[in-house]
């Protein structure tokens, strides 16, 4: 039976725009019956967390996701030989084993199938194609039972017919990874891909990469294991390329560790964090359009921006928001960033330590409710923006920072606007063709202004003495 995930979308941050009302009816994440994540026009609210409601582990996650060991009373046993595939076509628990070249084990059975595949002691090594290839089912676990699983793909993918198979275990139905053991895989493209999507319960992953550690078209759901990401391009990477309303990640548990050139989690849609332990090493962290933390251990390297709320998907409007959990963010040196939002900054709990030059960058509007905020050592209720050239919040809870250009109530030109798109402030005139304003001309050819005479021979001025020993004139 397939899962619909229906999401009541009915804060302001993600109906209206600047500039009016997005559209309003349906907006669907995914033809996908298991990810369908739909907004629901209805009342305004305040509150933006109302996009994230729904995505939750319990609603999420099912019983078999998260059995970690497999029944093997009717279990088959099939052991794979060099260039020999293995073909599945039956529901049912398979348990593999052995060592080979050039073997592929497949899947292709009845779209009502649950298919369980036990690694124990499996090593295949392939040069062009998946190690593991699902074709067709409802859903199918790969669970761990053994400490050494390993899958390699070293050379150039080749194609399906139409089907780019570019990952070591690549999926077209639902894929659960879990168990008691640990799986190795290295590609020379990606690692996992499921064009539907991706759960991870149990069991311990170590992925190394030229493309995405973990790829799905319509979301990666994560409540357990141990997950090693190094020397890839991505991590977890969620997104379908021909709809951008399709592609979550949300994390409930489990330690990730991720080591990337670009990102180390990236999603069209939604990231939704609530527990884990990371340690995130890229060019950006964590981005998506909309981004929530409420709990879990997040430490960041980054040498772009840190959190990243982009403008990815046209359902929703970027927002970062953190209500609980402890981030710590150290950037690079130069243009960059530790939260960077597109749209608006919430911070109402947790802490979040910013180490760099730029500690928040948005373009909306920054509104701090609650816990702690420290940027470079120091800790305070100020969300400076680097987007404005200044502080982007005053101190205090609840208050925001208007986007209309005025300044702030309390603020000492409180009620006037800042000059925008190149306006000059009112009741300036800049003088035409260059000319300067009466009054400040510059004296022509080079001529000192009348009754100016510079000393003569480098001589100083007469009374003039410098002071002995460098030291300044009294009274400087």
């Amino acid at each position: 039976m397939k899962r619909k995930i229906i999401m009541a979308v009915i804060g302001t941050a993600f109906l209206m725009a600047a500039c009016g009302k997005k559209d309003s009816g349906d907006v669907v994440l995914s033809e996908s019956e298991e990810y369908v994540l739909t907004s629901l026009e209805g009342e305004n609210s305040d509150i933006g967390s109302e996009i994230f409601k729904e995505i939750d582990s319990d609603d999420i996650f099912t019983d078999r996701d998260n059995e970690q060991s497999a029944d093997l009373t009717d279990a088959s046993y099939i052991s794979v030989k060099d260039g020999s595939d293995v073909t599945i076509t039956e529901e049912g628990v398979y348990v593999l084993s052995g060592s080979a070249e050039n073997a592929t084990v497949y899947v292709e059975a009845d779209s009502s199938a649950k298919v369980q595949l036990v690694l124990d002691g499996l090593v295949i090594n392939n040069s062009d194609r998946p190690c593991i290839y699902i074709k067709s089912a409802d859903k199918v676990f790969v669970t761990t039972v053994s400490d050494y699983n390993v899958l390699t793909v070293s050379g150039s993918f080749t194609t399906d017919g139409e089907t780019n198979t570019d990952a070591v275990i690549f999926s077209k139905d639902d894929l659960v990874l879990n168990g008691t053991g640990s799986l190795t895989v290295t590609s020379s493209d990606n690692g996992i891909a499921g064009k539907d999507g991706v759960r991870i319960t149990g069991g311990s992953l170590m992925i190394s990469c030229e493309g995405s550690a973990i790829e799905a078209h319509n979301a990666i759901e994560i409540a357990d294991g141990v997950i090693d990401i190094s020397n890839c391009n991505d991590g977890l990477h969620a997104e379908d390329s021909d709809d951008d309303t399709a592609g979550y990640i949300y994390i409930s548990g489990g330690r990730i560790s991720t080591n990337a050139s670009d990102d180390a989690l990236h999603a069209t849609t939604i990231v939704k964090i609530d527990d884990g332990t990371f340690d995130l090493t890229a060019a950006e962290a964590i981005e998506g359009t909309a981004i929530q933390i409420n709990g879990g251990e997040i430490n960041i390297s980054a040498t772009d921006d840190g959190i990243n709320a982009a403008s990815k998907s046209s359902a929703y409007e970027p927002l970062f928001e953190l209500n609980d959990g402890n981030v710590t963010i150290a950037m690079g040196a130069g243009d960059t960033d530790g939260v960077d939002s597109n749209g608006d900054i919430i911070i109402n709990g947790g802490t979040i330590s910013i180490t760099g030059q730029s500690a928040f960058d948005y373009t909306g509007s920054a509104e701090y409710n609650g816990g702690t905020v420290i940027v470079n050592g120091e800790e305070t209720d100020t969300i400076t923006n680097q987007f404005m050239g200044g502080p982007g919040m005053e101190g205090g809870h609840g208050n925001r920072f208007p986007n209309d250009g005025t300044r702030p109530e309390g603020t000492r030109t409180e009620g006037t606007k800042l000059p925008v798109d190149g306006e000059v402030p009112e009741g300036f005139e800049p003088a035409a063709n260059g000319e300067m304003p009466e009054g400040m001309g510059l004296p022509a050819n080079g001529e000192m202004p009348e009754g100016f005479e510079p000393p003569a021979n480098g001589e100083r001025p007469e009374g003039f003495e410098p002071p002995a020993n460098g030291e300044r004139p009294e009274g400087q």
